[in-house]
C-alpha cells in the first residue's frame, strides 16, 4: 500500500512536471512570435532623435556572447557601431518628424578622434537642415567633450566639469617581473624605433621611442584643440592656456568646475536634469507620456527605418571591416584571423553585384604571417579586376599599414596613426626558473639546431642568429612592397621606416597615403576606380559571421530593449590595464614567432 502510495504520488509530479515544461514552451513560443512578428509601436510623430551612447564606438562588434546579452555588461564592454550612428543621423536629417537632435554622452567610454571626425560630418549635414543639435551631460571625459562640441548648444549639470587633460601614452614594462620569474625574453627587431620589444626588455620607455611617441602625440592633440577652439568659437591656443593655468583658473571661481566651463567657453549652459528636459522639450516641441521630451532612441529608430537587406540590382561598393589584434587561422570578429579575413575578402569580390570593395583597417597589426596572407588575398582580388580602397581607421599600423600596401589607394582619417613599418621576433626560454626548481634539461640532437626552439633550454646562439637574419629578411621585403605600392626608393623609405610611428598628415607628407578623408569618402574613390557614377551603385557593408543562435540573441535582446541586470560600476575599468597587459601576451601567436605590431599607437 505505501509501495503504490508514493509511486502515485512520484507519477503525479511527473505528470505536473511534463505539464509544467510543455506550459512554459508554449508560453515562450508565443512570447517569441509575439516579439518577432507583432506590429511595433507607431513612431512618434514629433521627436527628437537621440543619440544614447553608452559604451564604445566600433567600426565592428566582438563575437556576441549569449550571457552579455540578457545581463548586459558595463558600458566598458558595451559596443556601438558608427555606421549605425552616422546612419540615423542621415536618416532623422530628411525625416520631417525628427525636430533635433539630442547627443547623450554620459554613458560614453570611447569613441576617438577618427570616429568622432567621421560622425561629425553626419551631424553638419543634420546641423545645415536647419534641425538644432543639443549635447547634454552631468560630466564629459575627454572623449565625451570632442564629441560634444559638434552641437550647436553644449549643456552640462551644474555640479559637472569638463575633464580635459591632453593625450598620453602609458604602458607596462616587464623587464624586473620577467627577470624575478627568471624568464629570459629573447627579443629580434628590425627598425630602430620597434616599440613594441620595449616592454620584454625595458622598465621604461627609450628616449627614442619617447621623442618619436611626442610628436605623432602632439600632432593628434593639436588636432583636438583646433576643433575645440572652431566650435565653440575660442582663439587659437585656448584650450591649452587653460589646462596649463588650469589650478589658478580653477581658483578664480571659487573652485567651482562648471562655472569654470562656462567662463572658459566650454559650455552654453548649466541645467540639472529637470532644467535639461525643460530645456529639450520646449526645443523638441513634444513630451512623451512621462512628461519627459519626445525622444526616439537611435537603435529603436534606425531598425524601423533602416531598408531590409534586399538587392536593389544595382553594382555594390562592399565594405569588409578589419578590427582587432592579427592572428593565423580563423578568429571570431573584432580580431582579424587571416583565413576568416581572406575567406570573406575572396567571398565578396565573388559576388556578382561587386564592383569594388573598401577595406575598413583597424588594427595595430600583429603576426606577421596572418599579414602576408591577408596581403596576398588584396592582391589576388585586384589582379582579378576588382578595386580595392583602404579606410584606415583611428590606428593602422605596422601589420595594418602591411596590409594595405596591396590596395590601389589608401585613404586615412586626419586623426589616424600609422606607419611603424618594422619587423620583431620574440621568443621566451624559461631554463633558469626551472633550475630553481631543481629542473634540468638535456639530451641529445641530430644537428646543431635540433631543440633550439624548446622553451626550457636556453637559446642556441645559431637559432638566434637565424632569427635575426629573419626578421631582417622580413623587414626588407616589408620595404620592397611600400617601395613598388607607393613608388618609393628603399633608401628614401628606409630612413621614414624603422618602426617609425607617424600622424596621418605625416604619413601623408611621406608618400604612404593617397589622401586624408572619411570611410564615405573611401567609398567614393572605390566608386571611381570602378567607373561608377553617383546614382550607379549601393554600399553595402559585409557583416560579420556571428552563429545562428548569437544573431537571433542579438535580435531578440534589440527587440525588447534589453536592460543592462547585472553590472559592478566601475570594475572593468579598474581592470582594463591590466586586461590590456594580459592580451599583449596571448597576442603573441604568429607560428614563426615573427610579428608586425605597433603597441603605442592608442592615446589615452
Amino acid at each position: 500500500m505505501i509501495k503504490r502510495i508514493f509511486l502515485a504520488i512520484w507519477r503525479g509530479l511527473t505528470i505536473l512536471r511534463l505539464a509544467l515544461a510543455n506550459l512554459i514552451f508554449v508560453a515562450i513560443l508565443v512570447f517569441l512570435w509575439v516579439t518577432f512578428t507583432g506590429t511595433p509601436e507607431p513612431l512618434l510623430a514629433r521627436a527628437a532623435l537621440v543619440l544614447d551612447l553608452a559604451g564604445r564606438v566600433v567600426d565592428e562588434r566582438s563575437r556576441v556572447e549569449a550571457a552579455s546579452l540578457i545581463f548586459a555588461q558595463e558600458p566598458a564592454s558595451r559596443e556601438i557601431l558608427l555606421t549605425d550612428l552616422i546612419d540615423s543621423v542621415e536618416l532623422a536629417r530628411e525625416d520631417e518628424r525628427i525636430s533635433a537632435l539630442v547627443l547623450e554622452l554620459d554613458g560614453l567610454v570611447s569613441i576617438g578622434q577618427s570616429k568622432t571626425t567621421e560622425l561629425a560630418e553626419a551631424i553638419a549635414r543634420f546641423r545645415a537642415s536647419g534641425k538644432p543639435v543639443v549635447a547634454v551631460g552631468d560630466y564629459y571625459s575627454q572623449d565625451q567633450y570632442r564629441l560634444a562640441v559638434e552641437a550647436d548648444t553644449v549643456l552640462m549639470h551644474p555640479f559637472g566639469a569638463v575633464a580635459l587633460e591632453g593625450f598620453s601614452v602609458y604602458m607596462n614594462y616587464f623587464a624586473d617581473a620577467l627577470e624575478k620569474l627568471s624568464v629570459t625574453m629573447h627579443v629580434f627587431r628590425a627598425g630602430e624605433y620597434k616599440s613594441i620589444a620595449e616592454p620584454l626588455q625595458r622598465n621604461d620607455m627609450s628616449e627614442g621611442e619617447r621623442a618619436v611617441t611626442q610628436e605623432w602625440l602632439r600632432d593628434l592633440w593639436s588636432a583636438y584643440g583646433v576643433a575645440v577652439e572652431d566650435r565653440r568659437g575660442l582663439e587659437p591656443g585656448a584650450v591649452n592656456a587653460l589646462l596649463n593655468d588650469f589650478a589658478n583658473r580653477l581658483r578664480q571661481e571659487g573652485g567651482n568646475a562648471g562655472r569654470l566651463a562656462v567662463q572658459a567657453g566650454l559650455v552654453d549652459e548649466l541645467l540639472d536634469r529637470s532644467q535639461q528636459n525643460e530645456y529639450l522639450t520646449s526645443l523638441v516641441g513634444a513630451r512623451d507620456e512621462d512628461g519627459s521630451f519626445a525622444a526616439l532612441p537611435f537603435a529603436q529608430y534606425l531598425s524601423r527605418m533602416r531598408q531590409k537587406s534586399l538587392t536593389s540590382g544595382l553594382p555594390t561598393v562592399a565594405i569588409v571591416t578589419a578590427q582587432g589584434n592579427m592572428l593565423p587561422g580563423e578568429q571570431p570578429p573584432g580580431t582579424i584571423g587571416a583565413d576568416t579575413l581572406a575567406r570573406l575578402l575572396r567571398d565578396t569580390a565573388e559576388r556578382k553585384d561587386t564592383k569594388a570593395i573598401v577595406l575598413r583597417v583597424t588594427t595595430g597589426g600583429g603576426s606577421v604571417f596572418a599579414s602576408e596572407l591577408i596581403r596576398a588575398q588584396i592582391e589576388r582580388i585586384r589582379k582579378a579586376g576588382t578595386p580595392v580602397v583602404v579606410s584606415m581607421g583611428s590606428i593602422a599600423a605596422s601589420g595594418g599599414y602591411y596590409i594595405a600596401t596591396a590596395a590601389d589607394r589608401i585613404i586615412a582619417t586626419p586623426t589616424t596613426i600609422t606607419g611603424s613599418i618594422g619587423v620583431f621576433a620574440a621568443f621566451p626560454t624559461v631554463e633558469r626558473l626551472l633550475a630553481k626548481g631543481g629542473i634540468h634539461t638535456d639530451g641529445v640532437g641530430t644537428t646543431d639546431l635540433a631543440g633550439g626552439l624548446r622553451p626550457d633550454r636556453a637559446l642556441e646562439p645559431a637559432v638566434a642568429d637565424a632569427l635575426q637574419q629573419s626578421v631582417d629578411n622580413l623587414y626588407l621585403q616589408f620595404l620592397q612592397l611600400v617601395s613598388e605600392g607607393r613608388s618609393i626608393d628603399v633608401a628614401t623609405l628606409d630612413g621614414i621606416a624603422q618602426g617609425r610611428v607617424l600622424s596621418a598628415s605625416d604619413a601623408l607628407d611621406a608618400g604612404l597615403i593617397d589622401a586624408l578623408g572619411s570611410l564615405d569618402y573611401a567609398v567614393q574613390e572605390a566608386a571611381t576606380l570602378a567607373s561608377l557614377s553617383e546614382d550607379e551603385y549601393e554600399v553595402i557593408s559585409i557583416m560579420p559571421e556571428f552563429s545562428s543562435r548569437d544573431l537571433f540573441l542579438q535580435q531578440l535582446s534589440e527587440r525588447l530593449g534589453v536592460s543592462r541586470l547585472l553590472a559592478v560600476p566601475g570594475l572593468e575599468l579598474l581592470w582594463e590595464p591590466v586586461q590590456q597587459s594580459v592580451d599583449l601576451l596571448e597576442s603573441f601567436a604568429d607560428p614563426g614567432h615573427m610579428y608586425m605590431r605597433c603597441i603605442s599607437c592608442a592615446p589615452e
